[in-house]
């Protein structure tokens, strides 16, 4: 005879479901955008792969269009990973030490990151201004390489955006009860 079994009680798991910071701007914009170019990129090396096994021929715009989407695509997943702090970043110095250390690090960081993609944006911004003053076009195709280039400085733009609400978050979050008592600045 088999012995009845306890009921088993649910188990926390051990490592909690993430949740989205509070943002003004949803992240939902970036994750579908991702997705959207991420599914169009798959799509069109899928029929040049295609074109290229019945006809022995290749699409000459697929490796211009691929590029142009895949720095789209980082640009995209990089802002995401910022703001739910997906980054790359050396933990142990990140995570350790006092909630007042931590913060510190945090802005300290973060505003690397800000003066980082505020010199690419201003930067990308000139690079368009010269493609489109050059009238530059593009090798396969020939349209004007400011269509592709433009949408580097907004990105950049955006992450710098959200890498300010980061920054902002940070600043405005209370301390743990007794940290500012425990520790002279």
């Amino acid at each position: 005879m088999s012995r009845p079994e306890a009921p088993v009680e649910p188990v926390e798991p051990i490592i909690p479901a993430e949740t989205d910071p509070a943002v003004k701007v949803p992240l939902a914009i970036e994750d579908w955008l991702a997705v959207i170019l991420l599914a169009t990129l798959a799509i069109i090396t899928f029929l040049n792969v295609l074109v290229r096994y019945f006809t022995d021929q290749s699409f000459a715009w697929t490796e211009e269009i691929s590029v142009f989407l895949l720095i789209v695509l980082t640009m995209a997943g990089g802002s995401v990973a910022f703001v739910r702090n997906h980054h790359i970043r050396i933990e142990i110095l990140a995570d350790s030490g006092s909630p007042r250390r931590q913060r510190i690090l945090a802005l300290i960081s973060n505003s690397c990151v800000l003066a980082f993609f505020l010199l690419l944006t201003v930067l990308s911004v000139k690079l368009v201004v010269d493609e489109y003053v050059y009238e530059e076009t593009s090798p396969a195709i020939g349209v004007p390489t400011w269509w592709y280039s433009i949408w580097l400085p907004v990105m950049a733009a955006s992450i710098s955006l959200r890498t300010i609400g980061i920054i902002r978050r940070i600043a405005r979050a209370p301390l743990p009860a007794g940290t500012a008592s425990q520790e002279r600045p």
